[in-house]
């Protein structure tokens, strides 16, 4: 099968690497570095799978940033591009997604169309009218920045939204599903077709906002227990034994972030709209109160230090190892609010080559020179790296775990 996979992230290149085993793929991106990277086997994300598909497998994949001899030539197109959160419209950006489906039919009107980017609800169906063009489908993807093509061989599930009454939906959700069966490792991957493409698309929000429900939740937690000196681990070990809550995903933290949750869930609360809700509001809410806390909780540790010094070391911006990513971290707001309080900050992120990420802070790329200058280290996440320096890290990572 010939396949176009616009947007070459953590969704676009696992997909493409997946689907370029057995099928002829081309990956679109519109920048030119990312697009000569892969052609040469190398990946431009961090991901394990990625890089060793690119370097070890016989693949059928080739990058272009040429979309229009894509969009002729394929049989079916994946468009996986971003849909950042627009903070004055509050709603999610979906102008990436108008624009490649546009090019798209002003060549080629018998092509198959997945969207794999996250979408407000009652947008896939907005668009098959706005087009009038009803092949097109909609997939939610379930995917962890570091390990997108690992999830992809060892899928939780495999859902395809479609319009039950097109034909030619039907079958597109049936030949895309069977690609994603085909592509992975496990065996007896469920698979759910939604009558409509809203149900799938509500799928996708609700399972990442009831993700951020639990962080809330296990941090709420352990604030209580840190304000009340009490043993979080003890705390929360005790409730997960509840096999209904079970132990995972319970590891407290300084808020849920990245790129998918803090989008998501705003994006659920702005499809609520005129509907009542409470639970929604407050998961966001919690998230922010939360790095307030852990805010608060460091000026109270520097506040004990006699020194006049106050500098606070931040170890990593990104939300856990193996990635390079920190779109949207936690740790990002508390250092805001740290700032603001007349805290001297200096960050250690070796991801980062250059200062212009960050130009109100210090970088500091020398590990000892960092650990050395640091009043108070803070780490969203601990690792053995910093067990010669444990005595300076305030983290609430109760498992030590990545």
């Amino acid at each position: 099968m010939k396949i176009g996979v616009v947007g070459t992230g953590y969704v676009g290149l696992s997909l493409a690497c997946l689907f370029s085993k057995s099928n002829k793929v081309r990956a679109i991106d519109i920048v030119k570095e990312k697009v000569d990277m892969i052609n040469n086997h190398k990946s431009p994300i961090v991901d394990k799978e990625i890089e060793k598909y690119l370097t070890e497998e016989k693949l059928d994949l080739e990058a272009t940033t040429d979309s229009e001899s894509v969009y002729k030539w394929a049989d079916l197109i994946i468009i996986a591009t971003p849909t950042n959160y627009d903070i004055d419209k509050g709603y999610f950006d979906t102008s990436s997604i108008e624009s490649v489906i546009e090019n798209i039919l002003s060549v080629n009107r018998k092509v198959a169309i997945v969207i794999k980017s996250t979408v407000p609800v009652g947008y896939t169906e907005s668009i098959i009218e706005k087009y009038n063009y009803k092949n097109i489908v909609f997939s939610p993807e379930f995917l962890r920045e570091g390990t997108a093509l690992y999830d992809n061989l060892y899928p939780s599930r495999i859902i395809v939204g479609r319009d039950i009454n097109c034909k030619e939906a039907v079958e597109t959700s049936k030949i895309f599903a069977e690609l994603l069966k085909n592509g992975a490792v496990s065996k007896d991957v469920p698979v759910l077709f939604t009558d409509t493409t809203k149900s799938a698309e509500c799928i996708k929000l609700f399972a990442n906002t009831y993700l951020a429900l639990r962080v809330a939740y296990f941090n709420e937690i352990d604030s209580y227990a840190e304000e009340n000196n009490l043993n979080t681990k003890e705390i929360v070990e005790g409730i997960c034994l509840d096999p209904r809550i079970g132990m995972y995903y319970n590891n407290p933290s300084f808020g849920y972030g990245g790129y998918c949750l803090p989008k998501d869930t705003k994006q659920l609360l702005a499809n609520y709209k005129d509907i009542p809700q409470k639970l929604i509001t407050a998961i966001i809410e919690s998230n922010a109160v939360r790095k307030d806390f852990i805010a608060n909780r460091i000026i109270e540790i520097l506040n004990k230090n006699k020194s006049d010094k106050k500098t606070v070391g931040v170890y990593r911006l990104t939300m856990k190892s193996n990635s390079d990513n920190f779109r949207s971290s936690s740790i990002q707001d508390v250092i805001k609010i740290l700032k603001n309080k007349g805290i001297e900050i200096i960050i250690y992120e070796p991801t980062l080559k250059n200062q212009e990420f960050f130009d109100d802070y210090k970088l500091c790329n020398d590990f000892n020179e960092f650990k050395e200058k640091s009043d108070v280290i803070i780490a969203n996440r601990f690792t053995e790296e910093l067990e010669n320096v444990k005595e300076k890290v305030y983290t609430r990572d109760i498992y030590r775990r990545d």
